[in-house]
């Protein structure tokens, strides 16, 4: 409190879960933390039935409003928290960035130097070593100028704050070509002979890189391409996608609900060994391009091929395939009437990477001209209501008698067929 108070702070209250300060226990990772600590037990309570006002306990539609209207609340909180902590997680990432490739830098002159024992110190390392240092220094200025996106990694945070594997691909093979081209660069500048100069020169014929630059058009358009495939399917409603809290190393693997992709995984596999055999020929070879072997060539655009599949074929538009009316264990069947609660039934309607409840909150159901917005139903670990394939929402009284459509919006604001519906009086 008391270095609070001389540091011209009013207190905790100066330092609430916004905050980003370095010196602050408060910050913006904390805030987080303790919201969603509190949100959890908050759910496990209301799902317990615990925390019921008396005014609502005895009406189950009554009290399973009020709980929902509760629990969007404290998730906007959490999701207020998350979003500040995640601004403030990519403010500190340039530094990390241009401290690694510093660390990479470092390493690059210990293996220089262990290689050297023996052999001696050659031309071939003075270029690669300040290759790497021109390297470096345009790695970390850039990071400088994108310091508040995520430093050296901002190129390949896609628009849904995640990290893009295809971008990842490409940044890879494209820092690698550079450094190559780099070294030999050095080569020219330190050679005097002028035979020696042509050797260099010849090295960048196309006849003796064209693996690699077959291999950096495709990865590059492959980029591109799985960029607007995105784009226009997301505009097309035929693919949902939920921004993220904040990009993560696993999201080169995973789709955006966290699960493993296999098409992502195999890309990235098959491209790091392609760069590892690459750099290897470069570090044998130093005085040309390195000599990609067609057979791995064709495995990397092999898998590129699959990936840009997989981008075709992933998602799906959300449909209703039927609504009924819901009922208790040992009701009567009977038509659809105002206030009821019916059942649309069908797929998609909670897309991947919208589990949380801040996103399921939003999602909207238009029965007639009314909107309804979809309760929150809280269980042990989760959410009875909202599911994938479940909704259910009451008919509302401004609702007219008659056949009525019914369409859902879901929580990334793709909208569904129409579903027609009979409601009686």
């Amino acid at each position: 409190m008391a270095v609070q108070e001389a540091r011209g702070g009013t207190g905790p209250a100066a330092h609430e879960g916004g905050c980003t300060c370095g010196d602050c226990p408060l910050g913006a990772r904390e805030g987080h933390r303790r919201a969603v600590a509190a949100f959890l037990v908050q759910r496990d309570a209301f799902a317990a039935g615990q925390g019921l006002p008396a005014a609502v306990a005895h009406s189950a539609s009554a009290s399973r409003q009020w709980v929902s209207e509760e629990l969007t609340q404290s998730a906007e909180l959490v999701a207020a928290r998350g979003r500040a902590e995640g601004g403030a997680w990519l403010a500190r990432l340039w530094h990390r960035t241009a401290g690694a490739v510093g660390a990479a830098l470092v390493l690059l002159l210990l293996v220089q130097a262990l290689t050297a024992v023996g052999t001696g110190w050659t031309a071939a390392r003075t270029a690669g070593l300040l290759a790497g240092v021109v390297f470096t220094g345009a790695v970390a200025a850039a990071s400088w100028f994108h310091r508040m996106r995520g430093g050296a990694l901002a190129p390949v945070i896609g628009e849904d704050n995640r990290l893009s594997t295809s971008r990842a691909v490409a940044a890879v093979w494209v820092l690698f070509v550079a450094y190559a081209v780099l070294v030999l660069v050095g080569r020219l500048v330190l050679a005097s002979d002028p035979a020696e100069r042509d050797a260099l020169i010849s090295g960048l014929d196309l006849a003796r890189g064209a693996g690699l630059v077959t291999v950096l058009a495709v990865v590059c358009g492959v980029a591109v391409l799985a960029r607007r495939v995105v784009g226009l399917r997301v505009l097309g409603q035929r693919l949902q996608k939920v921004p993220g809290d904040r990009p993560r190393a696993a999201d080169l693997l995973t789709d955006d609900a966290g699960r493993g992709a296999l098409t992502d995984i195999q890309y990235v596999a098959v491209a790091a060994v392609a760069v590892a055999f690459a750099a290897v020929r470069l570090a044998r070879r130093p005085d040309r391009l390195p000599d990609l072997p067609w057979g791995l060539a064709v495995v990397v655009l092999v898998s590129a091929a699959t990936y840009l599949a997989g981008k075709y074929a992933e998602g799906g538009r959300a449909v209703i395939l039927s609504v009924v009316r819901s009922r208790e264990a040992g009701d009567l069947d009977g038509p659809i009437r105002t206030g009821d609660d019916i059942e649309i039934r069908g797929a998609g309607f909670v897309p991947p990477g919208a589990q949380g409840a801040d996103r399921l909150s939003r999602m909207v159901v238009r029965i007639g001209t009314v909107h309804v917005h979809v309760p929150l139903v809280p269980v042990a670990g989760g959410f009875g209501n909202p599911t994938d394939t479940v909704l259910t929402v009451p008919v509302p009284a401004e609702v007219e008698p008659g056949r009525v459509e019914v369409q859902v919006v879901t929580a990334a604001g793709a909208e569904t067929n129409r579903y027609t519906i009979d409601v009686t009086d």
